[in-house]
């Protein structure tokens, strides 16, 4: 046993290097809740969560307030056991993004401590399904770039060995979309992947559009396409083009995702760590 004996909190604002834009939003801060958990032994377990420039605050005072003080003196081995009491208290919150957000910090550092403790990587203890994964890259891409850029970061990832990259959509008009797409199937060939990501901008109708002029640039998925409630968009959406559908990074409970799936919304699932309430849940 190893309980809990100290935890500290903080907020860190993170301004981003370089300008990012898509189709809804310009990140203009990551608000960064950042706490260590510290065990009898004086082992310290790391997490963090964030939003992009709105509900830190938020998340910050709902485990300052509410989450951390029931963590002391809990044994940090017993992570699914927490992370259901802590669900449980906050029910009248969840699901949200407030609350998971505030459970995956909790939830992370307390991975972080059991892998330090047993001297293991995560996808070790996870299961070690896989010793390595590809990759592709996601930093090129954004909406305001021109597209002599984004066919030059394209080439450069693509001679660094990455196996794709993903390029915003999202423009004033599909021709535009197309236009971009289009330059940089033709400078990396057909091999390289180029995922396309809307952040949740289309209506159905548009979104089916869009689709449309993709199929020929052979793209390899359509990221948030809609918006996330839109579950009968999504299914529409799926049944009307080749292209697979890519949804998650605004989903907030597994179930969602087990909806999304077993109505034939989507072909492929993106959890992200922080929105889905931490490792423990997925």
């Amino acid at each position: 046993m190893a309980k809990i004996q100290q935890i500290q909190l903080q907020l860190v604002n993170l301004d981003p290097k370089v300008k990012r834009t898509d189709a809804i939003q310009s990140f203009v801060t990551q608000e960064t809740p950042i706490l260590s958990i510290v065990d009898e032994d004086g082992q310290t377990g790391i997490g963090y969560t964030y939003t992009i420039g709105t509900g830190g605050s938020s998340v910050f005072h709902l485990l300052q307030d509410h989450l951390l003080p029931q963590l002391i003196g809990r044994d940090a081995e017993n992570i699914e056991s927490i992370w259901k009491d802590l669900h449980f208290q906050t029910h009248a919150t969840a699901v949200g993004a407030i609350t998971s957000l505030a459970l995956s910090a909790i939830d992370t550092a307390l991975w972080d401590l059991r892998c330090k403790r047993a001297e293991l990587p995560l996808w070790k203890l996870a299961g070690g399904a896989k010793h390595e994964i590809p990759v592709y890259s996601t930093e090129g891409g954004w909406l305001h770039i021109p597209t002599a850029d984004l066919v030059k970061d394209a080439l450069d990832r693509k001679s660094e060995g990455f196996g794709g990259c993903k390029i915003k959509v999202g423009s004033a008009h599909v021709a535009e979309d197309v236009e971009r797409l289009q330059a940089v199937r033709q400078a990396v060939g057909p091999t390289f992947e180029i995922m396309t990501d809307a952040n949740q901008a289309f209506t159905q109708n548009e979104a089916i559009r869009r689709a449309r002029h993709f199929e020929p640039i052979d793209i390899a998925w359509f990221e948030e396409p809609l918006p996330a409630e839109d579950l009968g968009g999504h299914i529409e959406l799926n049944r009307s083009t080749s292209i697979p559908i890519a949804v998650g990074e605004s989903m907030y409970h597994p179930a969602h995702f087990r909806e999304y799936m077993q109505r034939g919304a989507c072909n492929i699932v993106q959890v992200d760590v922080a929105r889905i309430g931490g490792i423990t849940p997925w």
